[in-house]
This record gives structure tokens, C-alpha cells and sequence, in this order.
């Protein structure tokens, strides 16, 4: 097994385990990450924080191996269950959070780019080198990173390939916070910011964000109004109120 999903408190942790790769996503580490997604979301935790096995590597991106000698066909369908599979992270019922310990390159850093959030050590480096293969990144690259830090930094980034020391990362906004010490206590502080309030509120106001950045201002006011509505039906955001005026503090139970 290449992924490795434990519990650790009330998170999932999701751990990349081919060290001896530097964390490469081959083939059959994609299809372990779908099938351990699949029980995430099926699961309760109120988080997942991801990471990759030993002090290197968070992920160095695709098996460059296993990218040779194929047919077009092949291809183009290897890179649609990929961007599929990666686009998961961000789909899921609750916040997920990179923790970059080492090299985030390529599809690791799209991996990245998925999630909901970033924490890096401050020695992590992070890149799109595709370029320097004669390719472009295939599994979301040019598509997030651009929403996520602008056009001319990620074309920057993308165009020369190069390595992105960690606190320009996070300068730039492509990390959320970098980290001192131990990486998976910072991930479960950062993610118990968040995590106590309930998820149906968190996964509306994630969606509301990052679909509104594909639709024009006014659109994006109607978007936010919709699902703003859906978060007056629940009943977390009945018990929220009722806290609020009785003065207490809210039981919220994802409902």
C-alpha cells in the first residue's frame, strides 16, 4: 500500500507512503488515494490533513516512468481520472489541509492545490516544473493556481518551472501559514479554528468562494444568496441562533 489513512484525535490523516520515490503519484497510488476518499467522505471526521511518509518529499509529483511510450487516448484519459480524483480534496464535507513537509512538485503540488488549505514547514519548496519536461502540469495546475495567487505569478511559476522557496509561498498566497516544529500538531491546531463549527456552514461558505471565482460579481452575489438561504434550513444554524440569544455557546451536529 502507497497510502496509508489513519485517525488521529477527530481527524483523518491521510499519509503518502513511497519515500523511496519521494511520494510520486504513480498510477496505483491514485486509485488507493479514490478508494481511501471514498472513506473519507463516508467517515466523520471533521477534517483530513494530508502529508507524505519521511522528511523529503510531501508528494514530487507524478511516476515520470509510467508517463512514457503511451497512446494519446491513454493519455488524455490518465489525466481526466487524475484531475478527477484530485479534485476530491476539494469536494469533500469537510475542510482538507496540505501539510507540505519537504517537495511539493508537479502533481503533488496540484494535490496541494486541491485542498482546502496549505501549511508548509518553512525548508518546503514547491513547483510546476513540467516544463523542463517539454509538458505543462495535467492535473489542475493552470487552472488553481492562477486562481489562487493571479495570471502573472502563476504563469511565472509555470512557464519557468521554477522552485518556490516556502516563504515566498506564503507571501504570495500559495501557502496559508508556514510552520515551525511539528507539522501534524500545527495541521490539527489550524484545523480546530474551524472545525468546531458545523460543517454544512463550512462546506457552504467554501463553496461559495471558490464557485464565485468562475462567475461574474453579480452572479456571484446570486451564488452567495442561494446558499446562504440553504444554510438558514439547517439546523445547526437554528441551534446557532438560539445560542446567540440565550447567551451560551452553540452544540452544532452537522445538521
Amino acid at each position: 500500500m502507497t497510502v496509508h489513512l489513519t485517525r488521529t484525535d477527530e481527524f483523518a490523516l491521510l499519509t503518502l507512503d513511497r519515500p523511496e520515490a519521494l511520494n510520486a503519484l504513480s498510477f496505483a497510488t491514485l486509485r488507493e488515494l479514490d478508494a481511501a476518499l471514498d472513506e473519507i467522505a463516508a467517515g466523520d471526521a471533521r477534517a483530513l490533513l494530508v502529508t507524505g511518509a519521511g522528511t523529503r518529499a510531501f508528494c514530487a509529483g507524478a511516476d515520470i516512468k509510467e508517463l512514457m511510450d503511451r497512446p494519446l487516448a491513454q493519455q488524455r484519459a490518465d489525466a481526466t481520472n487524475g484531475q478527477r480524483i484530485v479534485s476530491r480534496f476539494g469536494q469533500l464535507p469537510m475542510p482538507s489541509i496540505a501539510l507540505i513537509n519537504g517537495y511539493a512538485f508537479g502533481g503533488g503540488l496540484e494535490l496541494a492545490l486541491a485542498c482546502t488549505f496549505r501549511l508548509a514547514l518553512k525548508t518546503a519548496r514547491l513547483g510546476l516544473p513540467e516544463i523542463k519536461l517539454g509538458l505543462i502540469p495535467g492535473y489542475g495546475g493552470t487552472q488553481r493556481l492562477p486562481r489562487l495567487i493571479g495570471e502573472a505569478r502563476a504563469l511565472d511559476i509555470i512557464m519557468t518551472g521554477r522552485t518556490v522557496p516556502a516563504d515566498e509561498a506564503e507571501r504570495i498566497g500559495l501557502v496559508n501559514r508556514l510552520v515551525d516544529g511539528d507539522l501534524i500538531e500545527a495541521g490539527k491546531a489550524f484545523a480546530r479554528e474551524m472545525t468546531g463549527y458545523g460543517l454544512p456552514a463550512l462546506a457552504l461558505a467554501r463553496d461559495a468562494v471558490t464557485r464565485a471565482q468562475d462567475v461574474p460579481l453579480e452572479e456571484g452575489f446570486k451564488l452567495e444568496a442561494d446558499l446562504n438561504t440553504l444554510a438558514f434550513q439547517t439546523a445547526d444554524a437554528a441551534e446557532g441562533m438560539t445560542a446567540f440569544i440565550e447567551k451560551r455557546n452553540p452544540v452544532f451536529k452537522d445538521g
